[in-house]
């Protein structure tokens, strides 16, 4: 019988990382990679397991590797500290284990609270589906992003049917937080990139067609109508997204010159 390693990234994640764990008891290994932890985190996981890898890293990809490159299960699972494996998808997972190298997407169910939310998603808020099991040594992350970052994966990539639960924010002020965060470290890769648009038409102008275009898409194409007045802050968020990422870009280079 194959093995399984689940492995998670977490960065002071005290108050949601024990439900993760309980939730990986049908796996063979557990890996977590600590990540400028100042809570109690680290005391938790140790309850768990003694696969700890402590470090401090401002790239999304490099630490994702370190968790990788620690595994010794022949599948990977990656799970991050707010999200759970339901009973259905535990065995849905259990049956994949003897298949042949390759890779599996598993759909998302994100809750902002108590609320599952269902549409409006965009990729840099949410997604409603995921690539998170593989076969190791497969897949390895591009490390050259603080937040998104893209991966190579050389397999055939399949689909389960059970979401896994992503607790995402625990309320609407949550939700700004994290988006505030989002687009501190998107100015940064943007900064890091030379990917600043000056020009008349290549800033202010394309920024303005972005928000009404991202808009459009999370409201309209992505159903975020279904999901009422909530639906249309997400919407909003999507939209502002790119600009307040360019405009915080711009303040901090305004700030270092």
């Amino acid at each position: 019988m194959l093995k399984i390693s689940a492995v998670i990234v977490a960065h002071n994640e005290e108050k949601k990382i024990a439900d993760c764990l309980r939730s990986l008891d049908f796996v063979d290994e557990i890996v977590v990679v600590l990540d400028k932890c100042t809570d109690q985190t680290k005391e938790i996981v140790l309850k768990f397991t003694d696969k700890i890898v402590e470090g401090s890293w401002n790239i999304e990809g490099a630490r994702r590797n370190v968790a990788l490159k620690n595994a010794t299960g022949d599948w990977v699972l990656e799970i991050d500290a707010d999200e759970r494996i339901s009973a259905e998808l535990k065995k849905e997972i259990l049956a994949i284990k003897d298949s042949e190298p390759c890779a599996f997407t598993v759909p998302i169910d994100n809750y902002i609270g108590s609320r599952l939310v269902k549409y409006g998603w965009l990729r840099t808020l949410g997604v409603l589906q995921r690539q998170t099991i593989h076969y190791r040594g497969l897949k390895i992350y591009d490390e050259d992003k603080e937040i998104h970052p893209t991966c190579t994966l050389e397999a055939k990539i399949k689909f389960l049917k059970n979401p896994i639960v992503h607790l995402v924010d625990d309320n609407i002020a949550d939700l700004l937080a994290r988006f505030n965060r989002y687009t501190n470290w998107k100015a940064n890769d943007m900064i890091a990139k030379k990917k600043i648009r000056f020009s008349l038409w290549g800033g202010f102008f394309r920024l303005i067609l972005d928000f009404k275009l991202r808009f459009f898409k999370s409201f309209v194409l992505k159903r975020g109508y279904k999901e009422g007045v909530l639906g249309v802050l997400i919407a909003m968020l999507a939209g502002l997204y790119p600009l307040v990422s360019y405009l915080k870009a711009k303040e901090k280079l305004n700030e270092n010159s």
